[in-house]
């Protein structure tokens, strides 16, 4: 059986759901370190000027080094309306557009206290969408006091999986070794990033998912495995 695992992140780019596709069972990280400036509160959308970040604003809180599941969204800023409209804007004469907009509407419309739920209530709707239909855990919720390596072998060993299908990133920090001596085989994501038709010229990858559903539908997913 083959895990993976990773941060929550806003709106995700379409390696995220490969790699969830690729695995029989996927592990939100939410008791890791929060990094700033990195994909957990943000993402880029496609538009007619090239790419657009989308950031929630979060919180500063009293310990300055929170895990994910402790960092709380600063409501005081009206992000959702920006974001909306942003996608609203970039996005309404996208093929697919009318299909999936309604939930992004919705969810522009609920007030979000936690970036966590936050953005794992986007992931799993949208991995439904793709037909990406996997079991999902916290790692929370598995009660793993570990690190770095040790982390991830304790989450195998606790969901019984003997393969961990990492992102091509984990050659640079992960210790082999470790995977090994557990009788875990450890997997690197073999990601090629696909082209489609975007509403604007040239292509640009490695924007939000939500790029190829409005453009492609229901021939997103084997547009995303088309490898």
């Amino acid at each position: 059986m083959i895990l993976s695992a990773h941060q929550p992140q806003y709106l995700p780019w379409l390696g995220y759901f490969h790699k969830m596709y690729h695995s029989d069972i996927f592990v939100f990280l939410d008791n890791v370190q929060y990094k700033k400036r990195e994909y957990q509160n943000r993402n880029c959308i496609r538009t007619r000027d090239g790419s657009m970040w989308l950031t929630v604003p979060v919180l500063k809180e009293a310990d300055p080094y929170p895990n994910i599941s402790a960092v709380r969204i600063d409501n005081a800023q009206e992000w959702q309306k920006r974001h909306w409209m942003a996608i609203r804007t970039n996005y309404s004469r996208a093929p697919f557009f009318k299909q999936y907009s309604p939930f992004f509407e919705e969810l522009y419309r609920m007030e979000w206290k936690r970036l966590v739920d936050l953005n794992m209530h986007i992931i799993k709707h949208i991995a439904q969408l793709l037909g990406i239909n996997k079991p999902i855990f916290l790692e929370s919720q598995l009660k793993i006091t570990t690190d770095k390596t040790s982390r991830l072998v304790d989450i195998c060993r606790s969901m019984k999986a003997d393969a961990y299908l990492s992102g091509i990133g984990g050659r640079d920090y992960l210790d082999e070794k470790q995977f090994e001596s557990n009788g875990i085989k450890l997997i690197y994501q073999d990601f090629k990033h696909p082209q489609y038709k975007q509403c604007h010229e040239p292509f640009i990858p490695c924007v939000s998912i939500i790029d190829l559903l409005f453009n492609c539908g229901d021939k997103s997913l084997k547009i995303l495995i088309s490898e």
